[in-house]
């Protein structure tokens, strides 16, 4: 008797995850959204998007909320050519933070 297999999409089932879930490594993220390491490092040391490191490597974990906001700036600073100090006010009318 021949066993009938399923086709891999039919096995795959969709894990839900929060939107601030910390899963996406540096890595993943420059592949993910195709920007430089020196982004991440740069809006990490400016304090606009701090992610929370993995105690054992000390590694960053994205999570999606962070992904949107990382690629959000990288449009302005790409795009527009902003640079940081200009990205924290523009952050901050979106966030509706600006005073």
């Amino acid at each position: 008797m021949m066993v009938k297999r399923k086709k891999p999409a039919e096995d795959f089932q969709e894990v839900p995850i929060g939107p601030d879930v910390p899963i996406y490594t540096t890595g993943v993220v420059c592949a993910l959204l195709d920007i430089p390491i020196w982004v991440l490092k740069q809006l990490d040391k400016e304090g606009i998007v701090s992610p929370p490191r993995k105690t054992s490597a000390l590694s960053r974990l994205y999570s999606k909320r962070e992904l949107k906001k990382v690629q959000n700036c990288w449009f302005f600073m790409n795009t527009h050519k902003v640079k940081v100090p200009g990205l924290k006010v523009i952050l901050k009318m979106q966030d509706g933070t600006f005073a």
